[in-house]
């Protein structure tokens, strides 16, 4: 079993980083496997409703990220994402990034376990990590839950390992995980449920 993290920061190796290593740790520690992908500093397109990937699977805009991702979240059989707080929300590099795969690449991870986490310096983590859960909410993915909302404090790097409630919350959500993706391959487990046709209900006619 593999869990991807995805770190939404334009730091590397700053506070999400760390809280995304705390949950790894905790995952390893339980036998699963973990990739903390960074998405980079490079400008991210955001989708532009062509619905070029009904047609053919994939984003239009298949490069950087975007493209690794599309592969990465195949072999992976769960994820957590992990965005810095900006304005209250995620970082927008992240989100745009976000609507393009989910959008073009949902089925992929659909019925997989997922996770948000959000690193802020005081105020806006819960509006963010609720913007974050709406991804999995919309595409039929159970949401890993912890002991309290998925946030670590700290704004300069390293100030997140000062938050020791934070990163606990994080090893939590980690040992979480890692009892749900194996509740889920037990060798009975039944196959997710088979979706109905999708009925769209346009409000403009």
């Amino acid at each position: 079993m593999k869990v991807l993290l995805i770190n939404g920061s334009p730091h590397k190796e700053g506070n999400t980083n760390i809280a995304l290593e705390e949950v790894a740790k905790a995952l390893n520690a339980d036998g699963v496997e973990t990739e903390i992908y960074w998405i980079g500093v490079h400008p991210i397109p955001g989708c532009i409703a062509c619905y070029k990937c009904y047609q053919t699977g994939v984003c239009v805009f298949n490069t950087g990220a975007y493209a690794d991702l599309y592969e990465k979240i195949q072999h992976a059989d769960g994820y957590v994402i992990g965005s810095p707080v900006y304005y209250a929300g995620p970082a927008g590099s992240l989100c745009a990034l976000l609507d393009r795969l989910f959008y073009s690449a949902g089925r992929f991870m659909a019925y997989k376990p997922a996770a948000a986490v959000s690193v802020c310096r005081r105020g806006g983590s819960v509006a963010s990590f609720d913007r974050l859960n709406k991804y999995f909410t919309i595409n039929n993915m159970p949401i890993v839950s912890s002991q309290y909302w998925n946030v670590v404090y700290g704004r300069d790097q390293g100030e997140a390992l000062q938050d020791a409630e934070g990163l606990q919350t994080m090893r939590t959500l980690g040992h979480n995980m890692a009892w749900l993706l194996k509740a889920i391959h037990i060798a009975d487990a039944p196959a997710h449920p088979a979706p109905e046709p999708r009925i769209p209900t346009n409000f403009i006619r």
